[in-house]
This record gives C-alpha cells, structure tokens and sequence, in this order.
C-alpha cells in the first residue's frame, strides 16, 4: 500500500485548494464581528514560543463551560486564526471557546507539541476557573486532544472539569507515518510515534466521541475505528462529509456534531 496516497487528502478532496482561503476570509470576519462587541480575547499568551497564544471567544452572557478546539493540518500548517468562525456553534450553545496555536513541524516535534498543547489547555483552564471542559481537535488536533487523556498529563484540577472528548478525523496510531514522506518534517522513530498513539494510552474515564466523516480516506476511517475501538468509545461515521467539511457541524449549534459535544 501506498501510505503516502493513503494519507491524502487534498488530493482526493473536489475543490480542496479553495478551503483554506474560504476558512480565513470567514475566520477573519467573525473575529471583527466578535472583537466589535467586546467577546475576543486575541492572542493569550500560554507559553514562551511565538505561537504559543490562545485565543478566546465570549458567547452573550455567563458562559455554561469552556470548549477548547485544537486545530488540524498534520502538525505542519494552519494556526487558531484560520478556525475562529467554528467556534459559533458553541457560541450560540452559551459556551466559551479557547482556539491555541501550537509550534509546528519540523521547527518542534510531535512530543514538544503535545506539551504545548497541555500548557494551553491549562492556561485556557484558568480564564474561566471552575466551568467544566470540553476538548475538540480536527484530524492532527484530535490526536491532541486525545493526548491530554493521557493519566498525569494534566493537573488533576484541570483533569477533573474535562466532561467529554471529541477528536474528529483523529490519528490515532502514528506508526504508519513513518512509512510517509510526512514524517520528514515529523521526524518521529519507532518509539516515539508508539508513545505518542493514542491507541496505546489507558481506556479514559470520561465520554469520548470519535466523529469521522463517511467520505474521508479509508485510513482515516481505519483511524477513527482504531480509537474508538481501544477506548469502546462511541463513533459517529457522518454521512456525506469528508476530511475538510467534516468540521462545519462545529459552527452549527442545532448540528448533531454539536448536540453530541455539548449535550
């Protein structure tokens, strides 16, 4: 098998290079629209690194929890301000969302960003003290979110508020990327991608959701089933969507994707 076509996405996806330019035109709008009304708070620092920064969107009134979205792009592109329009599914639900970047690859490497993303969770965690927590990360960022399940990775105070889990299009088991020409950048070996997989972590204690779309790429249907299997977590396969749109439910707050998350 070809695991680099395997893997692909763009180019099996209709129209996969309008997406990205779509993503920012109507990210960049809502956090005008937001930041006019007082409900952006734009680059929160959470660490020492140049993308070390959150951003964090205030629903009208008293937030009813915190759900904090970790981006895709296999650890290698995109940053919070290309998504910052799907948090409005939550938004409308009464719920905050904290969006952090994280360092990319090759510059850090998949355990260094995993660490970063456990500092913004916390640092997102303390701006709104005592509210529960629910996690969501699209493709690269579901094997993120994911990761923060791991026991001891977060402070039992923040641990302890994650009511639910959603990695959508997750990796689940990065060892078929090192037969990738992904990996170049990723630059993982043979213990590495084991000790980051989620598939090989301890069966969480909380509810997780493996959302996928029915279109994707048959690995990453693999992927999904893989996970949910490990955990005996539910998946929910999403007729109709693939690698790209499988997302939009984010910004719908009647979406099932949304009534799941957040229900």
């Amino acid at each position: 098998m070809d695991l680099d076509d395997a893997y692909a996405n763009h180019t099996h996806i209709p129209g996969a290079d309008d997406y990205p330019p779509r993503w920012d035109e109507a990210a960049r709008s809502f956090r005008q629209r937001l930041g006019a009304v007082n409900r952006a708070r734009l680059a929160i620092p959470y660490g020492p690194k140049t993308r070390n920064e959150l951003d964090l969107f205030l629903p009208l009134g008293k937030p009813e929890g915190l759900l904090i979205f970790v981006h895709g792009g296999y650890w290698r592109r995109f940053g919070r301000g290309d998504w910052s329009h799907f948090s409005d599914g939550a938004l409308l639900s009464h719920w905050a969302v904290a969006m952090p970047s994280y360092t990319l690859c090759p510059e850090a490497t998949i355990p260094e960003i995993t660490d970063e993303v456990t500092q913004a969770v916390i640092r997102a965690a303390e701006e709104l003290p005592d509210m529960p927590i629910r996690l969501a990360g699209h493709s690269a960022g579901g094997h993120l979110v994911a990761r923060m399940l791991e026991p001891g990775r977060l402070p039992d105070a923040v641990a302890s508020r994650i009511e639910a889990v959603m990695p959508i299009s997750p990796v689940a088991d990065l060892e078929p990327l090192l037969r990738t020409s992904i990996n170049d950048d990723l630059r993982l070996d043979e213990d590495t991608a084991r000790a980051e997989s989620p598939i090989h972590q301890p069966k969480p204690k909380r509810p997780v959701t493996v959302w996928v779309g029915a279109d994707e790429r048959p690995a990453f249907l693999d992927q999904a089933r893989w996970l949910a299997e490990a955990w005996d977590a539910q998946l929910e396969i999403e007729d109709g969507r693939h690698h790209f749109d499988v997302i939009d439910g984010l910004a719908d707050p009647e979406s099932a994707m949304m009534r799941r998350l957040l229900g």
